[in-house]
């Protein structure tokens, strides 16, 4: 089992940043990846941002302005967010894929609201 608490949503203006943190309840160094997602009122949960093996992945609407990074030391995951657009209100997911014996699993947090006012 593993826990997922995400923090540091909050509201702020159009321009203005945020850091979302992501506290696992235990080592992320195994985790096979770790991934923000956000989801807006009425649309799917989208991809933001991934971290596996070293590497990243974002998605083309928030390249150059987040930016994904996990320290193992703290079991945290972070996204750095900058230059704030209102259309990046959502609620932020943060989630890891577990590699189990009974095959990947996938864990989910409870999510952090963003609202970004213009």
């Amino acid at each position: 089992q593993v826990q997922l608490v995400e923090s540091g949503g909050g509201l702020v203006q159009a321009g203005g940043s945020l850091r979302l943190s992501c506290a696992a309840s235990r080592s992320i160094s195994s985790f096979t990846a770790m991934g923000w997602y956000r989801q807006a009122p009425g649309k799917q949960r989208e991809l933001v941002a991934t971290s596996s093996g070293g590497s990243t992945n974002y998605a083309d609407s928030v390249k150059g302005r987040f930016t994904i990074s996990r320290d193992n030391a703290k079991n945290t995951m972070y996204l750095q967010m900058n230059s704030l657009k209102p259309e990046d209100t959502a609620v932020y997911y943060c989630n890891c894929n577990v590699a189990r014996l009974a095959g990947p699993y996938i864990y989910w947090g409870q999510g952090t609201q963003v609202t970004v006012s213009s």
